[in-house]
């Protein structure tokens, strides 16, 4: 079994490397470049490919790898939005994905990124490393009593529920399938409807799947109907938030705190050095707000998340290899 690793970073290969001792079969050549239409030809004479979430594996990327025999696309991550997923399945070829990889690493940092925006913890660091003492604009909300409001509650909001109960804080989800054993075990006090849920809430997180209905479900109208000076936190999906409503919001002071480890315009930028360059974007807009707090699709970062990523992968692969079942969950088409 012979994989073209696309995007390959040094934590990529030395986490698949580690793993890869247990998999003798299988056989992975490494390459920093990112698959797209134009890098797809480099698949020739492998039996698949692996990418991550900035990969561009749409129709025409699929029907290159296709005509070079790649039967077999491995995203390493929990999404596939990437995916040409109906093309891939008219091409005969199979999709898997990694969907569970650590739950609480993405839940321990949305509620970072809370923290380090609700306390203004990033300017209050550039000052004392400037010898500049005061406190003036770092006053933030002791979430203590407070109420968090958990949209999506699955593995990662539920995992962020616990956390919220742990800092003494009342939680409200919002599912469109609610979990009640969160009900029965005391980790989510109730299930509300997204409309109550932003207007009683004093943090909302974002943990909802992305799709058509969803998208943008973060607008003018549902932050008109937030309390004052909410909390916010998206470490889901960007498009589940309208950028430039978002803005407003802040503008506003509708939204007092904001913390993003993802957005919708991210694309360009995702991993990628732009240190040297001039940004015109909503980026640099959103930086410029002392009450903002942005990462780079970095949550899911911890050497636990990227241990598993790696076994999941290479299990995906040898199953694919051997004709058995994938492993659960994983597989898109």
């Amino acid at each position: 079994m012979k994989i073209l690793f696309y995007g390959t970073a040094s934590y990529d290969k030395d986490s698949f490397n580690k793993e890869l001792k247990s998999y003798p079969n299988i056989k992975i050549d490494y390459v920093e470049t990112n698959l797209t239409p134009m890098t797809a030809a480099l698949a020739r004479g492998y039996d698949a490919v692996c990418a991550f979430v900035n990969a561009d594996a749409g129709a025409m990327t699929l029907e290159i790898l296709a005509g070079f025999g790649v039967k077999l696309v491995l995203m390493r991550c929990a999404g596939f939005d990437a995916v040409n997923v109906p093309v891939a399945k008219d091409l005969g070829m199979k999709v898997t994905r990694v969907p569970a990889y650590s739950p609480q690493a993405i839940a321990e940092h949305a509620m970072g990124l809370a923290l380090c925006a609700n306390r203004r913890i990033h300017k209050g660091y550039n000052r004392v490393r400037d010898n500049d003492f005061n406190l003036e604009g770092l006053v933030g909300e002791t979430l203590y009593g407070k109420t968090a409001g958990i949209i999506g509650t699955g593995r990662i909001g539920a995992a962020l529920c616990r956390i919220c109960k742990g800092f003494g804080m009342k939680v409200l989800g919002s599912d469109l399938y609610p979990n009640m054993q969160l009900v029965e075990e005391g980790v989510v006090d109730e299930y509300v409807e997204y409309d109550e849920l932003y207007r009683r809430s004093d943090l909302i997180s974002l943990h909802a799947f992305l799709n058509d209905e969803s998208r943008h479900m973060i607008n003018d109208d549902s932050i008109a109907k937030m309390k004052d000076g909410v909390i916010f936190v998206n470490t889901g999906r960007g498009g589940l938030v309208d950028t430039q409503a978002l803005i407003r919001g802040i503008l506003s002071g509708k939204i007092g705190a904001a913390g993003l480890d993802v957005y919708d315009e991210e694309g360009p930028n995702v991993y990628q050095d732009r240190a040297g360059e001039v940004i015109d974007s909503v980026t640099s807009r959103l930086c410029s707000f002392p009450n903002v707090v942005m990462t780079s699709h970095q949550a899911f970062f911890t050497k636990e998340a990227l241990g598993e990523i790696a076994r999941v992968t290479l299990d995906n692969a040898q199953a694919f290899a051997n004709g058995a079942d994938f492993v659960e969950r994983s597989v898109v088409c």
